[in-house]
């Protein structure tokens, strides 16, 4: 039976793994649809400078900046719950997700490669995580 604490850890440990991946699409998603036609970047340097904060500041990265801080703290408070030994293996399911969720939402392709990849990860994970 988990106690408390452990459940309150998972629920951060899951919860920042959901920021991460959801900062990763979304990083994709906009380079996709927006940011690839901004490009080449600007010769001057001052047009450089301009060019990186319209980048940072544009409202789907600037999204994805804060839910990578979110998953960042969310990580923080996970390991006052959890060991990291026990954490960090199951941080790999988001390798997972954000391959599943990459074929899903963003057509990228998908082959007898990466679904061994993902089992071998999720085989890691339940070993790694069994053990202790």
């Amino acid at each position: 039976m988990l106690k408390i604490a452990d459940k309150i850890g998972f629920i951060y440990l899951f919860t920042a793994i959901i920021c991460t991946v959801t900062s990763q699409l979304l990083v994709k998603w906009r380079i996709i649809t927006k940011i690839n036609a901004m490009f080449p970047m600007p010769l001057e340097f001052i047009n450089k400078i301009f060019f990186i904060l319209k980048i940072i500041f544009d409202p789907i990265i600037f999204i994805s900046c804060c839910l990578t801080l979110a998953g960042g703290l969310l990580w923080i408070a996970t390991l006052t719950k959890l060991d990291i030994s026990y954490a960090y293996p199951i941080t790999m399911i988001g390798f997972v997700a954000v391959l599943v969720c990459s074929v899903l939402f963003l057509g990228e392709s998908f082959n007898i490669y990466k679904i061994l990849g993902c089992v071998f990860i999720i085989l890691g994970v339940f070993i790694a995580c069994k053990g202790l």
